[in-house]
């Protein structure tokens, strides 16, 4: 209406050229005006009456979602029960472990009982943390959604009240619902905060407690490391300046090392089975290694080079003993006496009828001692009764040991080295009564345990290269394959003797064991261990130099073990029975599988252990992708085609194949390539990728059987039903030839000089082939000369005809 006005003024002001007064009256344009004016009001209100009804629901959805959410937050996470007793449980073993060092203190600190009550506070502190994590994020959960619930109920599209009555009441009644619900979840919610505020206040000061105390313990040791000497108690003789019952010392000592051992065990379960697996695998290899010496003959009565075979049980359990205790870091001194005793008591085993009775009842001396110093040594307060029992042990172990050193058989020894561990023990335990005496107690008690061990590792240690050497050596001896560098070293030259790296890693061990007794090894050898766990930052990525020789020690355990795997699993070695052949066999066909397992969990426990973060594989995979498509498709070719052949199973190792004309028995399948070892004695290494190409001919799979046919030509007056008979009846008595399908005789021709007749057969073993056919020709060349029965060589008559000449030739001129 507006705009036909608009375009009528406009036509008037053109034709007539002057204003014509408006003929409407004021009063209704302002009406009109105001009634516009009112209608863009209302829809504005409508339109933002709607909007907010649709927030309103929205956030009533997202209120009651929230609630939920809280109600199962409340139902699940809020058991403060167990960090309470968790709370309980560290005041109860902090008392534990304060005996001795904050309570009933004596008149001076033990080296063993600071140490023992440090390790303690560590476990309790971790646990201490783990729960205090734990809380901050129940409380942070807690204030998370005190603030959803509080920021949707502010949303101010809540507060936009509807106009008519009845919508309006329903809105007021819908907001009163939802404060019900609302308030005792907010209520529970503030509740549940302030629980947990209070327990993680009293956790805060429990973490400080157990840091305050171990920087306490900090102080104590250090002290006890710079003044080594110094006197903590009158001379031996002298009345005690302090008295606490032996009894309550030893039951307080027990509880404080069962504790340590317990915390330890379970932080290092992993560590412990997987100290059990390497000795089962230890033990199935030393046993397999035995039943081919015995197979084959070749196990002596006197076990001299072969102690390793005599017990496989015990050789393995201390070969694996001796050598994995380092990798389990700062372990309880209760540990330590557990591995030691338990490598003692297998080498004492293995000793018995091997070494002569001097030196065994030497060895059993020195064990018996250390096991007593070892007992003493858990002993974690100092008392006067362990003095004067250090005493005595000390002076019986310098009786002893000045015995073997002056009246030894030294010649008789196989392990020269023992003579010095042995006078070294004599120094130690003359030092150790003396300090004893004049009230050194922690030097002494130091060097007291330190002597005997010092035997007692050595020994183990020696002993336990010399039968790693001797496992290695023995198994070279039966191997016949082609991988003899397995172990990295030459074997043929090292013989009988360890070589020199062994016991450069022996004497390392030993340094590292012995040096553990002293308080001052763990801070000469912080700057080292700071050096490996120290952060070090390249580019964007942080990394320790631990981490890196925790990397690359995986991955190398990985390859060995794979190596060894591969070693042992293949059919190389000799004299072995048609059934264990076949089982190795079995072995070998998913040889592949099993390594390429062993190195995938090696890979990711590597990485896993040395915290590399995802992302860096990521673009190290990058990477690789774009090696692949520039360069290495034919190395993945053959990497994927081992794969295949893995799972496929085309071929498997033992198999008889022929490939190309390349006709031999399968050796091995790796990874990039596979080993056949053809019929005349050559190993032809094959790329997988050319292998799974090819046309394959596997005979295995077919049974390893294979029809062979053998020409044979009779004279043409030959009774050919006889010859039949004969043949069938050769055939049916050879036991290389199946009778299922049976041997079939066919008469094929009619040839110049014979009947020609065929005979086919099956051989039960492809194997068999050439020793069959040889025998079969004799057997039927015999057969038919015994039977008259003739075989005719070809031959030819030729005859020569003289024409006659005419007369006319024979008359004269």
């Amino acid at each position: 209406m507006f705009g036909g006005i608009h375009l009528y003024a406009q036509k008037k002001d053109t034709l007539h050229g002057s204003t014509v007064k408006d003929s409407l009256k004021p009063d209704f344009v302002a009406r009109m005006q105001a009634f516009a004016k009112l209608s863009s009001k209302n829809s504005a209100e409508e339109f933002d009456a709607d909007k907010a009804a649709i927030v309103q629901v929205k956030t009533f959805d997202q209120i009651k979602l929230t609630m939920q959410k809280a109600k199962i937050y409340l139902r699940r996470n809020l058991d403060t029960a167990g960090p309470r007793q968790d709370l309980k449980e560290i005041e109860r073993d902090f008392i534990i472990a304060g005996d001795g060092v904050f309570t009933n203190t004596g008149s001076a600190q033990t080296f063993r009982n600071l140490t023992t009550t440090s390790k303690i506070l560590t476990e309790l502190l971790n646990i201490a943390n783990a729960g205090k994590l734990v809380l901050d994020t129940r409380q942070q959960d807690l204030n998370s959604f005190r603030y959803q619930l509080d920021s949707l109920l502010s949303v101010p599209a809540l507060f936009k009240f509807p106009k008519d009555s009845v919508t309006l009441m329903k809105y007021l009644q819908k907001i009163k619902v939802v404060a019900y619900e609302t308030t005792p979840i907010d209520s529970s919610l503030k509740v549940a905060a302030n629980n947990i505020q209070t327990l993680l206040n009293q956790v805060n000061m429990t973490v400080f407690k157990l840091q305050g105390s171990l920087d306490e313990i900090a102080a104590y040791q250090k002290d006890m490391a710079r003044d080594t000497y110094k006197r903590e108690f009158d001379n031996i003789w002298a009345p005690p300046a302090y008295y606490r019952p032996f009894g309550e010392i030893l039951e307080f000592s027990k509880t404080k090392g069962l504790l340590t051992l317990g915390f330890y065990a379970e932080n290092n379960s992993g560590k412990l089975m997987m100290l059990v697996l390497l000795t089962v695998i230890s033990f199935v290899y030393l046993r397999s290694l035995k039943n081919i010496y015995i197979e084959n003959k070749l196990l002596k009565t006197d076990f001299d080079g072969q102690l390793v075979l005599r017990y496989p049980l015990f050789s393995a359990i201390l070969i694996v003993v001796s050598l994995f205790q380092f990798f389990f870091i700062s372990p309880p001194f209760i540990l330590n006496v557990i591995f030691w005793t338990v490598s003692c008591v297998c080498l004492t085993i293995i000793f018995n009828k091997y070494v002569n009775k001097y030196w065994m009842r030497v060895w059993l001396m020195m064990v018996v001692l250390f096991i007593i110093t070892a007992i003493v040594n858990l002993v974690l307060q100092a008392s006067r009764i362990e003095r004067w029992f250090m005493l005595i042990i000390s002076i019986l172990g310098l009786v002893v040991g000045l015995i073997t050193l002056i009246k030894g058989r030294r010649e008789e020894l196989r392990e020269k080295w023992i003579i010095w561990s042995i006078a070294f023990m004599v120094l130690l335990e003359f030092v150790a009564i003396i300090a004893n005496v004049f009230g050194r107690y922690n030097l002494a008690k130091t060097l007291f345990i330190s002597g005997f061990m010092n035997v007692v590792i050595a020994i183990v240690f020696l002993w336990t290269v010399r039968l790693i050497n001797e496992g290695l050596f023995l198994a070279f001896n039966v191997y016949s394959g082609q991988d003899r560098k397995l172990f990295y070293l030459n074997f043929e030259k090292v013989g009988k003797k360890a070589p020199v790296l062994f016991y450069v890693l022996l004497v390392i061990g030993w340094v590292v064991l012995f040096g553990r007794n002293f308080p001052a090894f763990n801070y000469l050898s912080a700057p080292l261990q700071n050096f490996f766990i120290q952060d070090r930052t390249l580019g964007g990525y942080t990394f320790s130099i631990y981490n890196l020789v925790l990397f690359l020690a995986i991955m190398l355990i990985s390859v060995i073990v794979s190596k060894v795997v591969s070693f042992f699993a293949s059919d190389g070695q000799p004299g072995t029975s048609k059934d264990n052949k076949q089982e190795r066999q079995g072995i070998g066909s998913w040889l592949l599988l099993v390594r390429i397992s062993i190195l995938c969990i090696g890979l990711f426990l590597a990485i896993a252990a040395a915290g590399i973060p995802v992302d860096r594989i990521t673009i190290v995979l990058g990477a690789l992708g774009v090696g692949i498509g520039f360069g290495l498709q034919t190395l993945v070719n053959n990497l994927v085609s081992g794969l295949i052949i893995a799972f496929e199973k085309p071929v498997n190792v033992g198999d008889i194949v022929d490939i190309d004309g390349q006709g031999g028995r399968m050796k091995s399948i790796g990874f990039r390539s596979s080993i056949i070892s053809n019929w005349d004695g050559a190993d032809v290494v094959m790329p997988n990728g050319d292998l799974l190409n090819a046309h394959l001919i596997n005979w295995s799979l077919g049974g390893n059987r294979k029809r062979m046919s053998v020409m044979i030509g009779v004279a043409y007056d030959s009774d050919l039903e006889k010859c039949r008979q004969i043949l069938t009846g050769i055939l049916d008595n050879d036991p290389r030839i199946n009778k299922n399908p049976g041997p079939v005789v066919q008469f094929e021709q009619f040839s110049n000089s014979a009947i020609d007749l065929r005979i086919y057969f099956w051989t039960k073993h492809i194997a068999d082939i050439p020793a069959t056919r040889s025998d079969l020709i004799v057997a039927i060349a015999g057969a038919f000369k015994a039977n008259g029965i003739v075989i005719p060589f070809p031959q030819q008559d030729i005859y020569i005809h003289t024409p006659e000449k005419p007369d006319s030739e024979n008359r004269g001129l």
